[in-house]
């Protein structure tokens, strides 16, 4: 039905991971990473990466957010930077302004904010 680039991307299975941030964690702080990262907890703060982020299902996370790909399954109050990708699932919510090359809203995922896709026209 979505032909999207990179789909392996949303794919991604716990053991693909190198780090994450445990359900029962909440972290206050900046978080940057260079290896794929997900967050299963709470996050407040900003986030810092040259690697892929996964907001899951249950994750909430206030954060200012900068990395490659961007997955959000769960809850991101805050703006989105992604060098490639942002995608929001239909148990996805974004409040907050995205910038990216391809932003992706899957049906039913919520979003609340401005939109700025920087890819090369055709």
């Amino acid at each position: 039905m979505f032909d999207v680039k990179d789909s392996d991307f949303f794919d991604v299975e716990e053991e693909d991971f190198d780090t994450i941030l445990a359900n029962d964690i909440a972290f206050r702080g900046t978080i940057r990473f260079k290896k794929p990262f997900m967050i299963r907890g709470t996050v407040i703060g900003s986030i810092d990466a040259t690697s892929d982020l996964v907001v899951d299902t249950n994750a909430s996370v206030t954060a200012e957010i900068a990395a490659s790909r961007v997955l959000v399954r769960g809850k991101v109050e805050g703006n989105i930077t992604a060098k490639d990708v942002v995608f929001v699932t239909a148990s996805g919510s974004v409040n907050g302004d995205i910038v990216s090359k391809q932003v992706v809203l899957e049906p039913g995922s919520h979003f609340s904010g401005n939109c700025t896709m920087t890819g090369e026209p055709k």
